[in-house]
């Protein structure tokens, strides 16, 4: 099983878009929680900083997984984007990384290079795992195809009012994990009464609900906040099962399809099933 997994019983503490001190703070808030998986990348400008973070924490390195993602930019050829882990691997005061991901597919679809890359990256120590990011089904399947290994999970834009049961699907079908981001829709989801209504059935705050719901769905969790509280509550989601009945209840809010990361904002994106 990923280390992903093992760590923190599938929920990551996110750091975009917390940079310098404020990224640090938070960390260390995090880390004093109980988080022990982090999620950082090229693009976030903060891997120093999650690097500080985790080396004046104290705890040994075999308790954190520290995951990072490769910049589009970086998929011109094997040497830049290998160069460019090891920069990373740097940056985060590290001797390799836990899970390397592709941070977006290439805005040409074209997904087999940048995978080999992944791929000769674990081959040569600077990653345990690899993951990819916003892949949609058909990619996820190529993907599949191609890498030698496993792939330890893509990670997408996952909340209760989006519907990704195809998505959901694929993971399934291929054995890649989903790893929720926006888990909360950047607060979209607590203009909806369901979650008040279930916080308080279930003595749990709103957003406690959302991160259970992910959870239940068998998707991994990644959060962020720079307020204490906020960070200890959206940790303590492991002592409540959500019933079935209202399962299906926070399922039904997917017909609303609200997609926080639309085409608008990211025109590279792919395809979106």
């Amino acid at each position: 099983m990923s280390k992903l997994f093992l760590n923190n019983n599938q929920r990551v503490f996110g750091t975009f878009p917390l940079t310098g001190n404020t990224a640090i703070q938070a960390i260390t808030d995090a880390i004093q929680v109980g988080y022990r998986a982090f999620d950082t990348a090229q693009m976030y400008g903060n891997e120093a900083d999650v690097g500080t973070a985790l080396s004046q924490s104290g705890l040994p390195r075999n308790e954190f997984c520290v995951i990072t993602k490769v910049h589009p930019d970086n998929y011109t050829n094997q040497d830049t984007f290998l160069a460019s882990v090891e920069e990373s691997v740097n940056r985060l005061k590290l001797d390799t990384i836990d899970v390397l991901f592709l941070h977006w597919p290439p805005s040409n679809g074209q997904i087999d290079q940048p995978l080999e890359f992944l791929q000769a990256a674990r081959e040569r120590g600077l990653t345990q795992e690899i993951g990819i990011s916003n892949f949609n089904a058909k990619m996820m399947r190529r993907a599949r195809d191609i890498v030698d290994g496993p792939i330890a999970a893509n990670q997408i834009e996952f909340h209760p009012l989006l519907n990704q049961q195809m998505l959901l699907n694929t993971s399934a079908e291929t054995g890649i994990a989903l790893f929720a981001y926006s888990s909360i829709a950047r607060g979209e989801v607590f203009k909806y009464a369901l979650f008040n209504e279930l916080a308080t059935k279930y003595s749990k705050h709103p957003g406690q609900i959302v991160l259970r719901w992910i959870l239940q769905k068998g998707v991994i969790a990644n959060t962020m906040s720079t307020k204490l509280e906020n960070i200890r509550q959206n940790f303590d989601v492991m002592d409540f099962i959500i019933s079935t009945p209202d399962m299906a209840r926070i399922d039904e809010l997917s017909k609303i399809n609200y997609r926080v990361v639309t085409s608008a904002k990211a025109p590279w994106a792919p395809e979106w099933d």
